[in-house]
């Protein structure tokens, strides 16, 4: 997903050019330890107008929340990091106060009448079907802003939105019309498939070895880490009746059955237990690192693991992140404790022939393979006899047998995007011939029109601000204290 993500960054903020404050019932959303100065501090100034960091931090958290809102539960603070967010954030409040100069330079203003109206648009503002200063205050103060700070924001917001009205434009009926027959032209094609499953490949050793000597720099060893460790077992302790019975006052909630709900006191008396010996036996391991820490107690046990076998489940991360030396504080896995030094990181190496081979031989079976469908479609091609499949358009996905729903839109988009009567198109494992006997354009459908229209319309507007705010970093000057990365 961050490889689709970082492909597709730019899109994904074109999608949330005008945000909504983020922060009114959700909060900030932080980003660790960063180094602005003051908090007031300005981190760039474009034009006559300062960024400061409470206003960049808020285009974060805006652009935090709606790829939240994108990819739910899998967006985390770690994948932002990956997908530089805090770029975007940075990119995002420059590319918004270079608006909000030109706004200025046009002499565009937010009246006070402009702010009621926003400030009414938030329900968390409202009590008893009105808005209520004393409740925006209490949720304001909540989520660790002013009014004036809020209501600047709101300012800047609806100043923004006037500038993007100035540029909004929409498709005619006319062209719309002409886009539904257009987008969804029909074809009346014949088709063949060849699929690189049925394509059989002799095996010759020497032949392989040939493929793996020109190769061989892709076939390297995994990273391996040479490491000390220490186990502590879990000490099984007897625990009075009260220390279990405060335990399970405090932490009851930890405590559930397979319905989500709540063990008694009794049903939990095992796991509490538990609980207890694991939370004496850390400290235990705790004191057992502190003797090694302080060479007090010499290591017994040594091994070294590839990257990918690596036995602690989520803690090889750790083991991953660690420099050559470090001592890595007690992790609780399979019930154990495990006290892990790192002596040293073993970087790739390149496999001998013998290692690689497994390897090597399905690469060179599916290279063969693909270099004989190649062939094999160039023949097809010349002499092209193919099955008639009808008049279809961009949707047909249903009506080619031989390809899955990924496959058919795949050939659909491509066939639908060349110019090309006859030809091939490469699907990886499988390659389809075609031949276009006859187009016309699709009826007119009144259905697809609202949709066809939004498409355009997002695409011409976005085109236009785009536009707009490259020449309006030629007319303001930028001053930024952050550097960024693209």
């Amino acid at each position: 997903m961050i490889t689709w993500m970082q492909r597709h960054k730019k899109w994904l903020v074109s999608t949330i050019w005008i945000s909504t404050i983020a922060f009114v019932g959700a909060g900030f959303v932080g980003w660790g330890s960063y180094d602005f100065g003051k908090k007031s501090g300005a981190v760039a100034v474009v034009g006559d107008r300062e960024i400061t960091v409470n206003e960049y931090q808020r285009e974060y958290s805006a652009l935090y929340e709606q790829y939240a809102k994108i990819f739910g539960d899998n967006f985390s603070k770690e994948m932002a990091e990956k997908v530089k967010l805090k770029d975007l954030a940075y990119k995002m409040s420059i590319e918004k106060n270079l608006i909000l100069s030109y706004a200025d330079e046009l002499g565009l203003t937010v009246t006070d009448e402009d702010i009621a109206k926003e400030l009414l648009k938030y329900e968390a503002f409202i009590k008893n079907g009105k808005f209520d200063k004393d409740t925006y205050i209490k949720v304001l103060n909540r989520n660790g802003t002013t009014a004036t700070e809020f209501e600047d924001s709101l300012k800047r917001n609806t100043l923004l939105q006037k500038i993007e009205k100035l540029f909004e434009i929409s498709a005619t009926d006319t062209e719309i019309k002409l886009l539904n027959q257009l987008l969804f032209l029909e074809d009346n094609v014949d088709i063949k498939i060849l699929n690189k499953e049925n394509i059989t490949v002799s095996l010759n050793e020497e032949k392989i070895k040939e493929y793996w000597e020109k190769n061989k720099v892709n076939y390297m060893s995994d990273n391996s880490y040479d490491i000390d460790y220490a186990i502590v077992d879990i000490k099984k302790g007897k625990h009075s009746l009260e220390d279990m019975q405060s335990y399970y006052e405090n932490f009851k909630t930890d405590f559930r059955k397979e319905n989500d709900k709540i063990k008694s006191f009794e049903e939990a008396k095992d796991d509490i237990q538990f609980a207890l010996d694991l939370k004496d036996t850390k400290k235990d391991a705790l004191r057992e690192y502190i003797k090694y820490k302080k060479s007090e107690k010499d290591f017994t046990k040594n091994i070294v693991f590839y990257e990918n076998e690596l036995p602690y489940g989520e803690n090889n991360t750790i083991i991953k992140k660690s420099k050559a030396g470090d001592l890595k504080k007690p992790f609780l896995y399979n019930d154990k404790f495990i006290i892990v030094k790192v002596n040293k990181k073993i970087f790739p190496k390149q496999l001998s022939f013998e290692q690689a081979k497994q390897n090597v031989t399905q690469d060179f079976i599916n290279n063969e393979k693909t270099l004989k469908l190649k062939a094999l479609s160039k023949k097809e091609l010349d002499n092209f006899k193919g099955i008639n499949i009808g008049w279809i358009n961009r949707t047909s996905v249903s009506n080619l047998n031989g390809l899955n729903e990924m496959e058919a839109s795949q050939f659909l988009n491509k066939l639908f995007g060349t110019d090309s009567k006859k030809g091939q198109i490469d699907l990886g494992n499988k390659i389809v011939l075609y031949k276009i006997n006859d187009s016309r354009f699709a009826n007119y459908d009144k259905t697809r029109d609202e949709s066809i229209k939004q498409t355009v319309g997002n695409l011409q507007n976005t085109e236009l601000m785009n536009n707009l705010i490259k020449r309006l970093e030629n007319r303001y000057e930028i001053q930024s204290s952050l550097k960024t990365k693209e």
